[in-house]
């Protein structure tokens, strides 16, 4: 039943919820362990610019306002995905909700966009939706701030649950090698297909010089295979070059492959002590969090709010792009000097996730009000 005047929400039912998008480990996992949650709708097919289904989520349609509309849902939460939406357009989604009594959502996962180097159109596109939300969440406290900053809104502050199944994460957890504090430590890093926030070159030359400062220290780049191609529109020759030289260095070892499931994802992480952020711009990191989950350390940039999500060591970038040697061997020397830390366990990753539903159950009570609030004041 969709929150109409006539129709507002029955205090015993469960609100329902379409997400943009729901088919994301993220959005999977703010359902609550011991009861039911909000009744949160399947993803439509996307279409794309001719309305041929992709067979996946994206392109959202529910962003489209004519297709919301449709929706029978008391809340759209927002999380990703509207970067292929003009404001107006997004001002149009906005008016069609308020029109037909329904709340939004909004999560700010991303203050910049990790798939745009050019923030401006992002930054418009939340200078709609900030503003225009009945309940807006984000990640860190940094995050909020800046928030706050720009739009002048309050931010209820809702941590990233966890990624790795609650089911899975003790399996993949015993599976670590031991290592004593001061021991070599093998390091990381995935430049995956190379997406703009990847600083593949200076974090590659950033880590090849650093690594053989650190006695012992092992270092492994990943990569997906697909960027190799020269038409491929990532494709970076320099960055190719130095994996090449990079692949003749002792100790290093370069991997390419294919995209990876899950299982063969969290196989490769959790064979590394730590694992290197290679990025230049960004906001927050399930990467980060999967690490946790995972037990594998985290080295971040010192950008964004990685640091605020949770344990993390730092590097730096200088101000011409380059990254500082000197901040990447300081952080590898306290990782091997401190030992692994200890991983975040079940128990507090299942209380976390009751916490996290809860905050969304209140986000969403609230956000219900203040929309049927609005239509009874018109």
């Amino acid at each position: 039943m969709t929150v109409t005047p006539d129709h507002p929400p029955a205090p015993d039912r469960r609100l329902v919820v379409a997400s943009v998008p729901a088919d994301h480990a993220y959005v999977r996992h703010l359902a609550p362990l011991d009861r039911p949650g909000p009744v949160r709708l399947d993803d439509p097919p996307g279409e794309d610019e001719h309305g041929v289904p992709t067979g996946h989520w994206w392109p959202p349609v529910l962003l489209d306002a004519a297709r919301t509309e449709r929706v029978d849902a008391d809340v759209l939460h927002v999380h990703f995905g509207f970067e292929g939406r003009t404001p107006a357009q997004l001002e149009e989604l906005v008016a069609t909700l308020r029109r037909t009594g329904r709340a939004l959502v909004l999560t700010v996962h991303d203050l910049h966009n990790p798939h745009l180097t050019d923030r401006t159109a992002h930054l418009a596109q939340l200078g709609v939706l900030v503003p225009a939300a009945d309940g807006l969440v984000t990640l860190t406290a940094g995050a909020a701030a800046e928030v706050e900053r720009r739009w002048g809104r309050t931010s209820v502050v809702v941590p990233h649950p966890h990624v790795v199944p609650l089911d899975e994460m003790r399996s993949w957890q015993s599976r670590r090698r031991p290592r004593r504090p001061g021991e070599p430590v093998r390091v990381g890093v995935s430049l995956k297909s190379l997406r703009p926030n990847v600083a593949a070159v200076p974090v590659l030359e950033g880590l090849l010089a650093a690594v053989p400062q650190v006695p012992g220290t092992t270092l492994e780049i990943a990569l997906h295979r697909d960027v190799l191609a020269p038409e491929h529109p990532r494709h970076d020759p320099a960055a190719v070059a130095l994996l090449e030289r990079a692949a003749t260095v002792p100790g290093v070892e370069v991997r390419v492959h294919d995209y990876l499931d899950d299982a063969a994802l969290h196989a490769q992480l959790v064979a590394l002590d730590v694992s290197v952020l290679p990025y230049r711009f960004g906001t927050h990191s399930g990467w980060l969090e999967m690490c946790r989950d995972l037990g594998t350390d985290v080295l971040a940039p010192d950008l964004g709010y990685y640091a605020d999500q949770g344990p993390v060591d730092v590097y730096r970038h200088a101000a011409d792009g380059s990254v500082d040697v000197g901040s990447l061997v300081a952080a590898l020397e306290a990782v091997r000097d401190r030992g692994p830390r200890p991983p975040i366990t079940v128990a507090e990753r299942e209380r976390q996730r009751q916490e996290v539903a809860a905050a969304h159950d209140a986000v969403y009570a609230r956000a219900v009000r203040r929309a049927a609030e609005r239509v009874h004041s018109h």
